[in-house]
């Protein structure tokens, strides 16, 4: 570079020096965090530009890189949050600064551009790059939402989201990279799906963007482990044709034709339902087995996120709306709008409980100390990252701002509990197919929770701070019911009896994030010093409003 170049590369280095410190990894798991990597690719496609203006060489192909970088990162930097806010657009993101960019290092490699990506390297401390744990991260989200909202792989391909049109398509390059990440995961049903969808979109391209034979090496075993043995060996030999000493696919061919063998099956090459790779590969032709849920009730969890009705339609037209004053002198002035989802237990949904405001500065406390979400160990209660709940969170005390001391009042005010045993406010914003499986909040038996000397959580007080484009309920798998996001909205729900014994109906989940980004904030609140504000009735299962 010349002395200029160097000065102007050093300028932009302190501008991202003296922004706040960003914490690197698990980028994917939050919108919030996310953002921040529109920046970073604004300053590779600065830095790009810079370095072929000094390089004649292989000029052709570097600034088709630049091409396509500069269009993606304009579409994003006209609205980060709302680019963002689709999963396509997001897996797409994290993949051009992950895998997409190696290949751009390779091609700057092969000559004087090596110096240019050592000072890339050196500074990825400075720039935020997503890691290749990002990009699994983002490819499994997608593959949630997948299966969670039953969406079509060719329509996701294409961009569309329930039936609308949300993002550019994807090439049979990005949906080669899709099926390699499930791969890698162990997950054949969906490297099949996004193998196939690679396959049909590889034969339309004009520009290639990945090799037929490294579509068919996955795909063909993948079909193999799905049940499917006659068609894996016609897309074998379809590999064999276009390599004809695939080593690998030597060896899988002499194994398929053994178990045809022994199931007394004579295979003709050219016979069988995709037999014919001319013409689009149907994957409706195969047996295919989804992975199985975590839980029990994984259908009935999947279908509340879906929307479906499932509540019995005399439980739900016993529920009612009202306003409630709790005895508390503000609110005979301003009472308060509750609905009933659910009155056994009970769980009710507050209405204007949170101001704009109030979100805003919590929002702005909460940002700059997020980290991965953590669940507790049900052994030790220690808290670790699981893919069991992909969001990141972060905790605000009371003390920190009037707002937070105000709202944690305001709780205490609506529900008539005693707020001094209660945790500290958690914030949570969701990214990529954010979610939270189904769990409970209290510790069951033989479960073990950070001991406050406050007993176990009796209820648990949640705030929606963002309306949500799809996606995004609350769903309570046992009892058949959604909670939709409401910006300004809170839910609240006892997680114990009023004997002190744990509901099990009170299980429950954060549906994957569709589209938008899903911000939510809780309180749990515990058993000490609620003996007299919530005491037992007659009946162990009482419950009073």
């Amino acid at each position: 570079m010349t002395n200029m170049r160097i000065l102007q590369f050093l300028s932009a280095l302190l501008l991202l020096l003296i922004q706040p410190k960003i914490a690197l990894g698990d980028v994917f798991s939050a919108v919030a965090g996310m953002e921040v990597l529109v920046a970073t690719e604004s300053e590779l496609v600065k830095h790009l530009d810079t370095y072929i203006q000094e390089e004649e060489n292989r000029m052709k192909q570097l600034r088709g890189f630049l091409k396509e970088y500069e269009s993606m990162n304009q579409e994003a930097s006209v609205d980060a949050s709302k680019y963002l806010a689709n999963p396509i657009n997001a897996y797409l993101l994290v993949k051009r600064l992950t895998s997409d960019w190696k290949k751009v290092e390779k091609v700057m490699s092969q000559n004087s551009g090596s110096a240019f990506v050592k000072n890339i390297t050196q500074h990825r401390s400075v720039l935020l790059f997503p890691s290749d744990d990002d990009l699994k991260g983002a490819a499994v989200a997608l593959m949630r939402l997948q299966d969670t909202y039953k969406l079509d792989t060719h329509a996701l391909a294409e961009g569309n989201l329930l039936g609308k049109k949300y993002s550019r398509h994807l090439t049979a390059g990005d949906c080669w990279e899709l099926g390699r990440q499930s791969y890698n995961n162990g997950d054949h049903y969906h490297t099949v799906l996004w193998m196939a969808e690679a396959l049909n979109k590889f034969e339309k391209e004009s520009s290639k963007t990945v090799a037929k034979e490294n579509i068919l090496d996955y795909l063909a075993f993948s079909t193999f482990k799905q049940g499917n043995l006659e068609e894996a060996l016609q897309l074998t030999d379809e590999l064999l044709n276009i390599v004809p000493y695939h080593e690998r696919a030597i060896g899988n061919k002499k194994h398929y034709e053994k178990l045809l063998r022994q199931r007394g099956i004579v295979y003709r090459k050219g016979e069988g339902v995709n037999a014919n790779l001319s013409e689009p590969f149907n994957t409706a032709n195969l047996k295919l087995t989804k992975p199985a849920g975590s839980t029990d009730n994984w259908d009935v969890y999947e279908k509340l996120c879906r929307g479906e009705k499932l509540m019995d339609l005399k439980i739900e037209g016993s529920l009612r709306c009202r306003y409630i004053t709790r005895n508390v002198p503000f609110f005979f002035i301003q009472p308060i709008k509750m609905e009933e989802a659910s009155l056994k237990p009970l769980i009710v949904v507050y209405h204007d409980v949170i101001s704009d405001e109030e979100i805003a500065t919590v929002k702005k406390l909460a940002q700059p100390k997020f980290q991965r979400a953590t669940v507790q160990k049900r052994e030790t209660g220690e808290r670790e990252v699981s893919t069991f709940r992909i969001a990141k969170s972060s905790w605000l005390k009371n003390e920190e701002h009037e707002y937070v001391l105000k709202i944690d009042r305001r709780i205490g005010d609506i529900t008539g509990l005693d707020m001094a045993t209660a945790e500290d406010l958690q914030v949570c914003n969701y990214g990529i197919g954010g979610h939270y499986e189904p769990h409970y909040d209290y510790a069951r038996k033989g479960e073990v929770q950070k001991d406050f000397g406050w007993g176990n959580r009796i209820a648990t007080w949640l705030f929606y701070m963002s309306d949500v484009e799809a996606g995004g309920a609350t769903v309570f798998p046992k009892l058949n019911l959604s909670l939709w996001p409401k910006k300004g909205s809170a839910a609240f729900w006892y997680n114990l009896d009023p004997n002190g014994e744990g509901n099990d109906f009170t299980q429950h989940a954060a549906c994957p994030v569709l589209t938008g980004s899903k911000w939510v904030s809780n309180k749990w609140i515990h058993e000490r010093n609620q003996e007299f504000r919530r005491p037992c009735g007659l009946q162990p299962d009482s419950e009073m409003l």
